[in-house]
């Protein structure tokens, strides 16, 4: 039985065309490329304007194939959620946006399987350290501030409905 071949490629959500990086990918493969490329548009659609990774699961005896998608980076979730173009060049002092907890609970949960995160918290306190960086402050307040109220459990009832 021949081993089956795997194809990681990162594509725009629900624009992924038949040029590079996917058709030479996948050409060789003998695939009908505008079947893959439907299918990893469907699949993708919810990640529009985002790099998503995908990986494509050949059997090159039947051609039979799997798309599975990956959940784009925390970055590019926070920029979806706020509609921002990029983080701040000066994330300490230029604030480009601010996310509720809400939402950082929602980003933690679609990224949570692949963090090394114990637990909802635990991520949601990975991406509160992103938003750091990018200049995204959370409830009006400085990321690592809001770190700590975790800490000492203030938002406890919207984790215990999150979980």
């Amino acid at each position: 039985m021949a081993k089956k071949q795997i194809v990681e490629v990162l594509v725009e959500g629900g624009k992924a065309t038949p040029g590079p990086p996917l058709g030479p990918a996948i050409g060789p493969l003998g695939l009908n490329v505008k079947q893959v490329v439907d299918r990893i548009n469907e699949a993708t659609k919810d990640f529009t304007g985002m790099q998503v990774p995908v990986k494509i699961i050949v059997d090159p005896v039947t051609r039979q194939f799997d798309v599975e998608v990956g959940t784009p980076p925390v970055s590019q979730l926070i920029k979806k959620e706020l509609g921002l173009e990029k983080g701040s060049s000066e994330p300490t002092r230029a604030i480009v946006g601010n996310l509720t907890m809400e939402q950082v609970v929602r980003i933690a949960r679609a990224k949570k399987q692949q963090m090394l995160a114990a637990g909802l918290k635990t991520a949601a306190k990975e991406v509160i350290g992103t938003a750091l960086s990018m200049g995204v402050t959370i409830e009006d307040k400085d990321p690592r501030e809001v770190q700590k109220e975790i800490d000492e459990g203030i938002y406890d009832e919207i984790f215990a409905k999150e979980e």
